[in-house]
């Protein structure tokens, strides 16, 4: 019997048996399809017989990036269990919070992180606990086991809780189902033109839809293959990128960085790469250039967990002349700009941007007001503020949250960014609101300065003055060592002034 159509897994092994789907760098292992179906099988029973989980159960999974991890979704997906990835970044009070909103039947752990595992005091008690490394024999093929669902799969079944970062607020879990895991993928097979031929590196962490839907399950709806990486090493990508033949590269301007001032870079064969794929923040324009020059065009993206996570796509030819434009909707995405009385907005007007699509997430975890504070009518309020041109392209302008009201007039921080990046010393800045007792709030740039290079603060504002209304020029510059990040590569804007690491000041 061939399987439901949401195990494309079991599909791929039916039609392409001996093609790689998965290669672990670490370990060196590797799965065939049908080995890698084999092996969820079995680890499918087990999960079933000796921990007695079924339809709708949710498996948490605090552990760095693993072929373990990946095979407990395979065997989600058989078992219609609910895979909830747990951000090993935090420390256990902040974890306590989605483990006690999403009550796991099973807690899986990483013995490098027990540890941590001991500090934790909202596991269930009655949740079993499973070391990660009693997966292993499931893994080489030691443990044979057939499983056949009791109950059948439909798209709108849960697979998985994707928790926010929770950088203000309390995190929410995005439930991500069957039918998002579909679109998401045609949306991005029809505009990348993915093959069953196409091979990448995945190192974004599992916590993080990034890791999961932005290639990942897109490439394993195509019959494509992953090498998994514990983590991003910018060096280590490149040897594997022209080693094993990467045809499409996925990451956050801050990778792609550090990628092209790596050593390997000049002499690196990446002549088999069609684009990479960009996301989490605009792409700056020497750092598209660089890329190009290597033959390697960029296509920027946006998108979101609750939310597909592939929206928006850039095609590569426009990647200069639209730069920091994140293209149009995907194929089966429709878009609104609406301003604040909800109306649409006109062209080149700035308003929030709102999402329908099948991509939508059905709702957050046991939150059914946010879910209806933040889907109405079938629309997703993103929270981003965007701007539309004339050729309908889209522009991020900047979180709606990140916004500030400086004497009356709305600031978006992203326009000021872009502004003061211009500058030839500087590589990377942010800018936050900080009170004033003249204006309620006025704009703090924290810059980051390029290796070597020198500037004052009054040489910044300078800049800033020929380029912006004064109300969006700041009004103080603390020059900084580097940015503070979050686990998604963003700039992590409530640690600015507490854990940067001050040079030098002026106003």
């Amino acid at each position: 019997m061939i399987a439901p159509a949401v195990d494309w897994l079991a599909r791929w092994a039916h039609y392409t048996p001996r093609r790689l789907v998965l290669r672990d760098h670490a370990s060196g292992q590797e799965w065939t399809y049908a080995e890698a179906e084999q092996r969820a099988q079995a680890l499918a029973a087990y999960l079933r017989d000796e921990h007695g989980l079924s339809k709708g159960d949710r498996i948490a999974v605090y552990a760095h990036n693993s072929p373990e991890h990946i095979f407990l979704f395979f065997a989600c997906v058989k078992l219609g269990t609910v895979l909830v990835p747990l951000n090993f970044r935090l420390v256990p009070r902040e974890l306590d919070v989605p483990l006690a909103d999403a009550e796991p039947r099973l807690f899986v752990y990483a013995e490098d992180l027990s540890g941590q595992v001991g500090r934790l005091s909202a596991v269930p008690a009655d949740a079993h606990r499973l070391p990660l490394a009693q997966l292993a024999p499931f893994l080489d093929g030691r443990t044979t086991g057939a499983f056949t669902p009791a109950q059948p799969r439909n798209l709108d079944d849960l697979v998985m809780l994707l928790y926010t970062a929770g950088t203000t607020g309390r995190p929410k879990g995005a439930m991500i189902n069957h039918r998002m895991l579909l679109w998401n993928s045609i949306n991005t097979s029809l505009r990348l033109d993915l093959t069953s031929g196409d091979h990448t590196q995945s190192y974004a962490p599992f916590f993080h839809t990034g890791g999961w839907h932005v290639l990942f399950t897109p490439f394993l709806h195509s019959g494509a293959s992953h090498t998994l990486l514990p983590r991003f090493d910018a060096d280590l990508i490149l040897e594997l990128m022209q080693s094993e033949r990467t045809t499409l590269l996925f990451g956050v301007p801050t990778m792609l960085q550090m990628m092209a001032d790596s050593p390997r870079f000049a002499a690196a064969d990446l002549s088999s790469v069609r684009y990479a794929i960009v996301g989490g923040a605009p792409m700056p324009r020497p750092l598209i250039d660089v890329w190009h020059r290597k033959g390697v065009f960029i296509r920027q993206g946006y998108g979101l967990t609750e939310v597909g996570p592939n929206c928006f796509s850039l095609h590569q030819d426009d990647a200069v002349r639209k730069r920091g434009s994140i293209g149009f909707p995907n194929f089966y995405v429709e878009a609104r700009v609406v301003g604040e009385d909800g109306r649409d907005c006109d062209t080149d007007e700035v308003g929030e941007l709102c999402l329908r699509s099948e991509v939508v997430t059905p709702g957050y975890w046991r939150r059914p007001a946010e879910t209806a504070a933040a889907v109405t009518d079938g629309w997703f309020h993103t929270g981003d503020m965007v701007r539309r041109d004339g050729e309908g392209f889209y522009f991020v302008v900047d979180r709606k949250k990140n916004m500030f009201i400086s004497g009356g007039e709305n600031v978006y921080p992203a326009e000021v960014e872009e502004v003061l990046v211009r500058h030839p010393a500087v590589r990377e800045a942010a800018v936050v609101g900080v009170p004033d007792a003249k204006w309620g709030e006025v704009g703090k740039a924290y810059v980051v300065l390029e290796d070597g290079r020198q500037t004052t603060a009054e040489e910044i504002l300078a800049h800033c003055r020929a380029y912006l209304a004064a109300y969006k020029v700041p009004k103080q510059v603390e020059f900084i060592t580097q940015l503070p990040r979050n686990e998604a590569g963003k700039i992590d804007r409530r640690a600015l002034g507490t854990d940067s690491e001050p040079q030098q000041k002026g106003s």
